[in-house]
């Protein structure tokens, strides 16, 4: 492959120091029930994926390439995704998103695991403040947030494809979990919900009617 971009490619030191740096935010969500391990599974599938075509061979581009019969110019499934059109922005958004998503992830970690995970059973508090306050589920929103921030700065064809897969697979979660915590806190997490947004801050919301709260 005679184009410049190639010397992305063939750097395999390169390829498992970004799955393990990435991959260390599997340390700040909760392994304590079966589950969390698929979402996890999900997210670390991802970043294999995007390691791969990043350092390592460019196959979304081969595929393309054999399909179409041409080459693919730098940007398109291989190299920075946005910069035939608005330069390296791409990669300034992709990676502001991704420390965004970094510090959902820890500070998220550091209130839960101090105040639920870490308590016996029954015994965990309802966090609604500080970062809980605005999103219920800050961690999962980091997740979403760097894999999104990775897309930004190079797309390939398996992240186009596993990105809503990996969304669906959280939201499932996070229902599942919700329903949890309204057994174990009741009312009290019924009405925190009405005031909280589930990934994103909710910038309006309706007061919740004595009758809804006893239900």
């Amino acid at each position: 492959m005679s184009d410049p971009a190639s010397v992305h490619f063939n750097q395999w030191l390169y390829m498992v120091i970004w799955i393990g740096l990435f991959a260390l935010m599997l340390l700040f969500v909760p392994f304590y029930k079966k589950s969390q391990r698929k979402p996890a599974s999900a997210y670390l599938a991802f970043i294999i994926a995007l390691a791969l075509e990043m350092f390592g061979v460019p196959l979304s581009m081969y595929a393309i390439t054999w399909l179409i019969g041409t080459n693919l110019p730098d940007g398109v499934l291989y190299g920075h995704t946005l910069q035939p059109w608005i330069g390296h922005w791409g990669m300034y958004v992709g990676t502001a998103l991704m420390l965004i998503g970094a510090a959902l992830v820890i500070v998220g970690w550091r209130v839960i695991y101090k105040r639920f995970w870490s308590k016996g059973e029954d015994e965990g508090q309802l966090v609604t403040d500080g970062i809980y306050a605005l999103i219920r589920h800050p961690q999962y929103t980091g997740f979403m947030l760097i894999t999104l921030g990775m897309i930004l700065d190079w797309a390939t064809l398996p992240l186009l494809v596993m990105w809503p897969i990996l969304a669906v697979v959280y939201y499932r979660l996070v229902r599942m979990e919700e329903r949890e915590m309204t057994g174990q806190f009741g009312a009290a997490y019924r009405l925190y919900k009405t005031r909280t947004g589930m990934f994103l801050p909710k910038l309006f919301h309706r007061s919740a009617q004595p009758q809804q709260l006893v239900r």
